[in-house]
């Protein structure tokens, strides 16, 4: 089959696949397909086949570069096409570079599709618009903490007073995120949301896609980098298989990693946390660590890699992540005895820890109609099928199975507290700017999942790759989940999609300014 037929069909595909909401992955590197649930096998096509329905809507429509167009050689090879390899192509093509994005899935999008609660970000003109008083020495500290004060505090710094930077940086490109939320671990509203309330993933990738295709940069899927090649102890460019047939050798004076973790290769991460073997992961299939194991090979270092976080609010079935936006907005968690049980704000895996506490290990969680009409991402939940409802507290807690008196008390209970401003109980103080009154009323069964993987490949703030001694690797740039040590042993909701925008435009930059030099 020729390269413009298999271009076609693959197009073709993606479109099909958005229109029917579920796909088969089209990635050569297998381990993608390895998730297991507490329920294994009886699961797995259910996994599977939802793993997609995120990763190909919105981006699969985008019209990517025909192979026929491959050069031989470009000024940046960017590695991976998430929210970090884009932002990097950007700003690397402002500063005059001709780069090229090899994303080895069908689709653009990576983990960052998956992206629901929202952005990080301090001092923007957002909050100062709405009055929400921050600063970035409060998001520091806030993040310091959450990270158990375990995170590499030079990249902190640089996150956090470049993070409103960032957030104007995609608002002039026609990317607004101004609906502000909270999400568990920080202290004032900073997780900034599409205008709508929606999940901040698919709108976000759709807008950077459209921004690349604008600019004119070659984008081109099903291309699996499977090395980086060097020369005299400098980077010089891939070996990369298109439609896993085609190898061709390309070359390039600097490199950006972009791969995301490695949260759906179960073999990496029972290599090294055995402890999380038989847990759902919400990963894309793509997120299999192939830039760090590539990076490894050229002798950088990685950091905090046994560092994996365990989001406390997964449906369990289709491994499919419920966004903190939704206890961020008001909702609660109970138990299967309809009670309470802990600070539904707290850090990501003091929630975690307290659900796996539960005979069951897994929860509920509770909300109303309010809570749904500002976290418009309950409306996807509705459409897979994760949603209860019930007109009445009764009518709900029948259908949940769960003591409808115990229900109502608890309902009752968090409601006083919302009014009075004091959860007596567990000490939340956050996400309780409306009660529980609004019917219908609503839940969701969930319980702990793989979501994401701190520890990666060790940079600068420059975002230079480092090799055991320290020292950049010439040509090397790294950004996103791929890195490590920004987190430290806890990640905080909304940090990640900051993340990729923040480091992403800086190896954009860092390594244009790299070719210049050289």
């Amino acid at each position: 089959m020729n390269k413009k037929v298999t271009t076609a069909l693959i197009l073709v595909l993606s479109v099909m696949l958005v229109i029917t909401g579920c796909g088969n992955s089209n990635s050569s590197n297998g381990n993608g397909n390895k998730n297991t649930s507490k329920n294994t096998s009886k699961n797995t096509s259910k996994i599977n086949e939802t793993k997609e329905t995120e990763a190909v809507s919105g981006a699969s429509k985008a019209s990517y570069t025909p192979y026929d167009q491959l050069k031989d050689k470009y000024d940046i090879i960017i590695i991976g096409a998430g929210g970090a390899g884009m932002s990097a192509a950007l700003e690397a093509r402002a500063k005059g570079m001709n780069p090229v994005i090899f994303e080895k899935m069908p689709v653009a999008g990576g983990n960052t599709t998956k992206s629901s609660s929202g952005m990080n970000a301090s001092e923007t003109k957002f909050q100062k618009e709405q009055g929400i008083e921050d600063s970035n020495d409060l998001f520091y500290e806030e993040t310091l903490k959450g990270g158990h004060d375990t995170n590499d505090k030079e990249m902190l710094r640089f996150f956090v007073d470049h993070s409103a930077s960032a957030i104007d940086w995609l608002d002039s490109i026609g990317i607004r995120l101004n609906n502000i939320t909270i999400t568990g671990g920080m202290n004032e509203k900073r997780t900034h949301r599409p205008e709508d309330g929606s999940a901040v993933g698919q709108y976000l990738v759709k807008g950077l896609v459209e921004n690349v295709q604008e600019q004119g940069i070659p984008l081109f899927v099903n291309a699996n980098v499977k090395e980086i090649t060097e020369k005299d102890g400098k980077v010089n460019g891939v070996k990369v298989i298109f439609d896993q047939s085609e190898e061709k050798t390309i070359t390039a004076s600097a490199v950006v990693v972009t791969t995301g973790g490695f949260g759906a290769n179960l073999d990496m991460i029972s290599g090294v946390r055995s402890d999380l073997e038989g847990y759902v992961t919400t990963n894309q299939p793509g997120s299999t660590g192939d830039g760090i194991k590539m990076i490894e090979k050229l002798g950088g270092t990685t950091v905090d890699m046994d560092q994996i976080q365990v989001h406390p609010t997964v449906q369990q079935e289709k491994s499919y992540l419920i966004g903190e936006a939704v206890r961020g907005e008001g909702a609660i968690l109970v138990s299967s005895v309809g009670k309470r049980f802990t600070n539904e704000l707290d850090t990501r895996d003091n929630v975690t820890a307290a659900i796996n506490k539960l005979p069951e290990k897994s929860a509920f969680l509770v909300f109303d109609s309010g809570v749904k009409s500002r976290a418009k991402a309950i409306e996807q939940y509705e459409k897979m099928g994760f949603v209860i409802q019930g007109d009445s507290i009764e009518a709900l807690a029948t259908k949940m199975d769960v003591p409808a008196d115990q229900l109502k008390t608890t309902l009752d209970s968090w409601n006083s507290a919302v009014t009075n401003k004091q959860d007596a109980n567990f000490g939340r103080t956050t996400g309780m700017d409306n009660d529980l009154s609004g019917a219908p009323y609503y839940a969701i069964k969930i319980g702990p999942g793989i979501h994401y993987t701190m520890g990666g490949v060790k940079i600068n703030t420059n975002t230079e790759v480092l090799n055991k001694d320290g020292q950049p690797i010439p040509g090397l740039f790294a950004a996103g989940e791929v890195t490590g040590g920004l987190h430290g042993q806890n990640r905080i909701g909304g940090n990640s999609v900051a993340e990729i925008i923040i480091f992403g435009r800086q190896t954009g930059i860092k390594s244009a300014e790299f070719v210049k030099a050289h």
